[in-house]
């Protein structure tokens, strides 16, 4: 190896991801049951895998769509997460607060199920989400 240099095999592969943070009227959640790995059963936000090409709101108004049947309006970055994906990779994370412009709400693509969540502690979520909705202050842990 010359010079900084790192061969390809020993970098992250990073994948970018986009979630959506939607919240109604009394305050609850929508969070999406994964239907697969990673993180099969467990509940986290709607989202996804950001395709070549495609903006990170383009991203996420696909994937609500596809994962709860719902259209959104894209609003403000509110954090990155990166987490562990398979083969090595790396989920590179965008979470964006969204409001909801229509739909019917129901469970699609990969999503086993979709709900309103008042109370967080009380579900089975994802690795580090309810920490990280804290720290956004976005609710409290």
């Amino acid at each position: 190896m010359t010079g900084n240099r790192v061969p390809l095999e020993q970098t992250e592969r990073r994948v970018p991801c986009v979630g959506a943070i939607i919240m109604n009227a009394a305050g609850a959640l929508l969070l999406v049951q994964r239907a697969r790995e990673p993180g099969r059963g467990l509940w986290s936000l709607p989202g996804g895998r950001v395709e070549h090409g495609e903006s990170d709101s383009a991203a996420l108004v696909r994937e609500v769509r596809e994962e709860t049947g719902l259209e959104v309006a894209v609003g403000r970055l509110v954090g990155r997460v990166t987490r562990p994906g398979p083969d090595g990779a790396v989920y590179d994370i965008a979470d964006y607060v969204c409001d909801i412009g229509g739909g019917i709400l129901r469970a699609g693509d990969d999503a086993a199920d979709v709900r309103w969540c008042p109370d967080l502690r009380a579900t089975a979520l994802t690795e580090g989400l309810l920490d990280a909705l804290a720290i956004w202050g976005i609710t409290t842990a």
